[in-house]
């Protein structure tokens, strides 16, 4: 994803320093890239059925609305301010909380219970694409470069590999396919919003916000009697706490590193979450590893790659 930087004060040398930025980076996308997996298994422990919409979003919910808490704490306890910029950000704030963590993870959720989950990630890297081309539509100061659109045409060729090959593996589906397009679409929206955020909130802050009111917003479905965990197991729990974990870790990472080194250094690392999730996928789900997966790993990887090119 494209974020602004901000600056500071006394940040850590270790997320500044070019080997253990390049590290912390690569362990964040492959904890996203685990996601997928993880994911299915945990609607299995679960017992949510892939007509269960209410039961997703709780799942869902609760896995944010506590990630994001914990981030919060974080703050407190790093000293990070919570000043808002002004009375009319919130408003700002809220619809970015729905979009970045609400609405996409409704998307993904929904999408991935009826799409195979190596699928699913190599689809979900239409975001960065999208990235790119929105970016250069909504701001003057980004444009559409010939490595840029290189990178994008590459990227979405591998994404169009997906439907290459017999029936069962390139046969799109609205409710698999659909709503994982939808969730990238969200997911690009929102990295958008994240330049105006940085102005409004600690980005810190604005990360925490955005993930534990969003998951609030997703655990409505709860409250209204159609959500319910139907299973609880220990195994679910631990599934469940993993999860939560991804996210904490990954975004307090990610963010931290944006913080203090260029974007195009960091974002680069995110083409390893296709990569990532598709292999945990076919191992831990079983899923069968296709042929047209390798191409579409490829191009999408090469992709993002062209899009960074002479970043930073």
């Amino acid at each position: 994803m494209k974020k602004p930087q901000t600056t500071v004060s006394q940040p850590g040398r270790i997320f500044s320093h070019p080997v253990w930025a390049g590290c912390l980076a690569l362990g964040a996308a492959i904890l996203w890239g685990f996601a997928y997996p993880l994911i299915k298994i945990g609607m299995t422990e679960f017992c949510i059925t892939p007509d269960m919409t209410g039961s997703k979003m709780v799942f869902a919910g609760i896995r944010f609305f506590f990630s994001g808490l914990i981030i919060l704490v974080a703050a407190v306890c790093l000293k990070r301010s919570f000043k808002v910029k002004s009375v009319s950000s919130i408003p700002f704030i809220v619809v970015f909380s729905l979009l970045n963590t609400t609405l996409h993870y409704a998307f993904f959720y929904f999408g991935l219970s009826h799409s195979e989950g190596a699928r699913a990630a190599i689809l979900n890297s239409l975001s960065v694409f999208l990235v790119v081309i929105f970016a250069c539509v909504f701001f003057k100061s980004d444009r559409m470069q010939r490595h840029k659109v290189a990178g994008c045409a590459v990227g979405i060729a591998g994404i169009f590999a997906l439907h290459a090959g017999n029936a069962d593996s390139g046969h799109f589906t609205l409710l698999g396919d659909g709503f994982i397009i939808l969730n990238a679409v969200c997911s690009a929206l929102a990295s958008l919003m994240t330049r105006r955020l940085c102005r409004m909130v600690d980005v810190f802050v604005g990360t925490g916000i955005s993930l534990s009111l969003g998951g609030f917003l997703l655990l409505l479905p709860a409250s209204w009697g159609s959500g319910t965990l139907p299973s609880i197991t220990p195994s679910g729990v631990w599934v469940l706490l993993a999860l939560i974990a991804i996210s904490t870790i990954s975004f307090v990472l990610y963010n931290q590193l944006l913080l203090v080194n260029p974007v195009g250094k960091i974002a680069i690392y995110n083409s390893l979450i296709p990569v990532t999730g598709a292999l945990t996928s076919c191992i831990f789900l079983h899923e069968p590893f296709r042929p047209e997966y390798v191409v579409a790993v490829a191009l999408a990887t090469a992709g993002i790659l062209l899009i960074n090119k002479g970043k930073g």
